[in-house]
């Protein structure tokens, strides 16, 4: 099945500290009346972006048990991220679960050192690249956006899906890489960002964005929520009037 179009809807949560129960409740309620494609949540949306891995991870599964349930009561796709705990190592994992259940999954490459994530969780080694309804995406968790070269379209993917914990003390980077990268990739990149206050009494002020290849925003912000409305044709035509991807470099990732 293939979408033209893909209306993809982001909810700006204000995470409770550490208290899974509370923000999947207030997950479910806020997106009651919400309609889309892709529904996203933020980096950690069960807990926050938290360093106490062997209280907050998911090792049982629960909460993608949840998002499973979530997308097949929407007939949508749900994607976030999630603590978990596999091998005896702790992943900070984006899950993307399609309306069918099937799961796609993503873990974060590029840890945090500013605030000891590489000390507690492990860093993932592949690219997610996938196809979702005729559409090819990639998934990407907040600092990963520093990093350019591990996210340059080499395999012609149209969206690039960045779900994050980012503070507002650094909201102008966020927002500046967010367009970069829309535009030296020629896709979409729609990025989701917190709001609220952490435990660590730091301020996230949202500041979700989607951009078009050509730097142009495109999203709707609507209280909590970030919509945005993506046309595959539209992107098509505007990569085959620049062709600037078939100029980019051929290079290696080694590490």
């Amino acid at each position: 099945m293939e979408n033209k179009n893909l209306k993809i809807s982001g909810l700006q949560l204000d995470i409770v500290w550490k208290n899974i129960p509370e923000n999947l409740q207030a997950i479910e309620a806020k997106l009651r009346d919400q309609e889309a494609d892709i529904f996203l949540l933020p980096e950690m949306f069960a807990t926050g972006f938290c360093m106490d891995v062997e209280e907050i991870a998911d090792d049982k599964n629960k909460i993608l048990g949840w998002m499973k349930s979530f997308a097949m009561k929407k007939n949508a796709a749900v994607g976030g991220s999630v603590a978990v705990k596999e091998n005896g190592r702790f992943f900070n994992r984006f899950y993307f679960v399609e309306k069918t259940g099937k799961v796609q999954v993503y873990d974060k490459r590029h840890l945090f050192s500013y605030a000891k994530e590489d000390q507690h969780y492990s860093a993932g080694k592949e690219k997610m690249v996938f196809e979702y309804l005729g559409w090819k995406i990639l998934l990407q968790t907040c600092y990963d956006l520093r990093f350019p070269v591990f996210q340059r379209n080499r395999e012609n993917y149209d969206i690039m899906l960045n779900i994050a914990s980012w503070p507002d003390t650094r909201i102008l980077a966020w927002k500046t890489l967010l367009k970069a990268r829309a535009i030296e990739n020629q896709c979409y990149v729609f990025g989701l960002n917190r709001t609220g206050t952490d435990g660590n009494t730091l301020f996230y002020s949202g500041e979700s964005k989607c951009f078009f290849a050509d730097g142009t925003e495109i999203s709707e912000i609507s209280k909590e929520f970030i919509t945005a409305d993506l046309n595959r044709e539209k992107l098509q035509e505007y990569r085959k009037k620049f062709p600037f991807l078939e100029d980019q470099d051929d290079f290696e990732i080694t590490k």
